[in-house]
């Protein structure tokens, strides 16, 4: 875990404790759900927390913009002057995606999230 991220983590818990937030919360009593079963287990829970959060992995994010792309493209038509610069643009987030797919993710996630993370958590 980053450094004294645990504690902030542990203050907020037990003030949502002592305020009542933590009761009546919906699934009470039960396990928790993840949607994800192909995450490692190890990372379920930090990933169902993340994406609760608003964060996503950037391995997600870059899927979704290629996504978007491919989108864009089949719906232009074959000889529109924006499909050649469009087509880099996918073929650039391709090459993003792996390097990323080639990167330690744990690694990644400290670089990218760890300021976003403290200052929601603050």
């Amino acid at each position: 875990m980053l450094p004294g991220f645990e504690a902030i983590v542990e203050k907020r818990i037990l003030k949502a404790q002592r305020d009542g937030a933590m009761e009546n919360l919906p699934g009470e009593g039960r396990p928790l759900k993840f949607e994800d079963a192909n995450v490692p287990e190890e990372l379920r829970l930090s990933n169902k927390i993340m994406k609760n959060s608003g964060f996503l992995p950037p391995e997600v994010e870059l899927k979704k913009s290629i996504k978007h792309i491919e989108d864009l493209l089949e719906n232009l038509e074959p000889d529109s002057p924006e499909k050649g610069r469009i087509q880099k643009k996918l073929n650039f987030l391709f090459t993003k995606l792996s390097t990323i797919r080639g990167s330690s993710g744990s690694s990644m996630f400290l670089e990218m999230y760890r300021e976003d993370i403290i200052k929601r958590m603050l």
